[in-house]
């Protein structure tokens, strides 16, 4: 029997089946050389970076940090130093509105009672009927953010946090808790790690998620315990030797804490009846700590000791820094990472009570960050290479809340298909791109997903998205007019493969891009002369239709 997630998936592809793209013959392009050796231990650490710090360097730190290298991040960055970059980026981006009612009559004969178009729907009554349609307005909601970051790192430190505390809107049904755990990781994502556990921890959504409001004395639930450990703080490293009785132990202290059903679920509390106010004893793992049972009210206490506990071992720090690695610079850890990188952040992390902000500055300024061997060696996720191409292409979303909402929608189901739905990681251990070994990120490229991201970027240039009979799709003529020397073939490929591309590609890759700017003629004015007539005449469809054909076969 299929889950519930399964069959909203297969819903919304009934609902919207693709065309066919458009063959494109790529028999003139050679294919991309494989590198396959393992990188060799680096000799480099988290010493400040000293090095060159130009066009190049700016972009490497933009595609780790931001959605996407557009021109104008390029051109918000060029002139900054790299301490000036770093503090830019490590400035938390504003609070945003709440998410509103997008969906009322969005071509579905939708009617939210209780909630009406344009107005939130976060604190409005739970509505069975409606859930899907508030959760999938959630979703759109943070691909909007998305789409629309600032110069900040916030929204990737959010999704960071979202896979690292995983959780699955579409297991709970309930869009105001899916969003009041993200307002905890928007609140949090620069700031700091224990706070922001110690607040999932009791957030409703996770309670529900991981059995936490019903694990009390009579029946200890151990999921939560788990995985605060397993995943979240402690993880399976080299030196993590928590033990089954560790498990045990947490999960009788976390007994007591529930949803509130007072307030319709969307807080929590602590059930004193449900406590149980034994004594705690965990191995030598967490130096033999006991944790002595209270009762009342009192009760509740043990959970920050038990907090405190678990933060005050090394793996802690260790762990979440591996994590932040793996996510920003590359997916494999051999012992030089380890001792260079990994040690020392980690060292950062807890001498600063475990402030996130102070590692991300250490690691983003570091010679290790701007090591060669780091550049261009992550496959980008669907989140990136959906997000970082509309807004590479300064994609501009539609104006009316409907198609908005129904074009978001598009783009949410696009990506799930492509095994990244934002909202709902597979599990609560995250994604497995992140994590997985010894595939980690190329697991976002695979005979069936590499297939499908060839066929987006298709319909994102070609046939794009059919809102309520309107097209939305990227127009490569709008970001060509932002690139330097334009006139110039040559020189216009350069600047492009620069601005999308971190290692470089041969001339014969050039060539074949270059054939697509001449439709297939020798001389470079054919492309010259159509591109300055388009700028003369930027209202003569025949000159632009010119431009945007061969423009749209070469950044295809």
């Amino acid at each position: 029997m299929e889950n519930r997630r399964q069959f909203f998936r297969r819903l919304a592809l009934q609902k919207q089946l693709l065309p066919a793209p458009t063959p494109l013959n790529r028999a003139a392009i050679p294919p991309p050389v494989a590198v396959v050796a393992p990188r060799p231990p680096t000799t480099t650490g988290i010493n400040l970076y000293t090095g060159t710090y130009g066009k190049k360097e700016i972009l490497h730190l933009l595609r780790r940090t931001l959605y996407g290298t557009s021109m104008a991040s390029y051109n918000t960055f060029k002139n900054l130093s790299l301490d000036d970059a770093v503090e830019l980026l490590l400035t938390e981006a504003p609070t945003p509105p709440d998410p509103v009612n997008d969906y009322n009559n969005a071509g579905y004969d939708i009617n939210d009672t209780n909630v009406p178009l344009g107005e939130t729907w976060v604190n409005a009554p739970h509505g069975q009927n409606i859930e899907y349609w508030r959760e999938l307005s959630y979703k759109s909601y943070l691909l909007d953010l998305a789409i629309n970051q600032n110069s900040s790192i916030h929204e990737k430190m959010i999704l960071f946090w979202h896979n690292h505390l995983a959780t699955e809107t579409f297991a709970i049904f309930d869009a105001r808790l899916s969003y009041r755990h993200f307002n905890i990781l928007r609140q949090r994502a620069l700031g700091n790690f224990k706070t922001m556990v110690r607040e999932v921890t009791t957030d409703p959504l996770m309670l529900y998620y991981l059995n936490g409001t019903y694990n009390n004395q009579y029946q200890p639930d151990e999921n939560y315990a788990r995985e605060l450990q397993e995943l979240f703080c402690i993880g399976k490293g080299p030196d993590s030797a928590y033990t089954e009785d560790d498990v045990q132990a947490a999960a009788r202290v976390l007994t007591g804490w529930s949803v509130n059903w007072d307030t319709g679920g969307l807080t929590s509390t602590f059930a004193v009846w449900a406590h149980d106010t034994g004594d705690k004893q965990f191995s030598d793992f967490y130096n033999n700590t006991l944790i002595q049972g209270q009762s009342g009210t009192d009760g509740a206490n043990e959970l920050d000791q038990l907090l405190d506990m678990v933060f005050a071992t090394n793996e802690c720090a260790k762990h979440v820094c591996r994590k932040i690695y793996r996510f920003f610079v590359y997916h494999t850890i051999d012992q030089s990472v380890e001792d260079l990188v990994i040690a020392p952040l980690a060292d950062i992390f807890r001498n600063n009570n475990y402030e996130i902000k102070p590692v991300l500055r250490a690691l983003l300024k570091s010679e290790h960050f701007f090591d060669m061997a780091n550049r261009g060696a992550i496959i980008k996720s669907p989140m990136d290479y959906m997000m970082g191409a509309f807004r590479e292409f300064d994609f501009q979303l539609p104006p009316t809340a409907t198609d908005g909402y129904e074009l978001r929608k598009h783009l949410y189901w696009t990506a799930e298909d492509m095994l990244q739905g934002i909202g709902d990681p597979p599990n609560v251990a995250g994604w497995p791109a992140y994590y997985q070994a010894p595939s980690y990120n190329k697991q976002w490229a695979t005979t069936a997903t590499l297939p499908k991201r060839a066929m987006n970027s298709d319909r994102m240039l070609y046939w794009g998205f059919d809102v309520f009979g309107t097209v939305y799709r990227i127009d490569p003529v709008a970001l060509t007019t932002q690139i330097p020397n334009a006139a110039d073939p040559n020189l216009l490929i350069n600047n492009v493969l620069g601005l999308m591309l971190a290692v470089p590609v041969s001339d014969t890759v050039k060539q074949s891009l270059k054939n697509d700017l001449l439709s297939g003629e020798s001389s470079d004015y054919y492309w010259t002369d159509a591109w300055n007539n388009y700028l003369a005449n930027p209202t003569d469809e025949m000159a632009y239709g010119t431009v945007h054909s061969r423009l749209r076969a070469m950044y295809r």
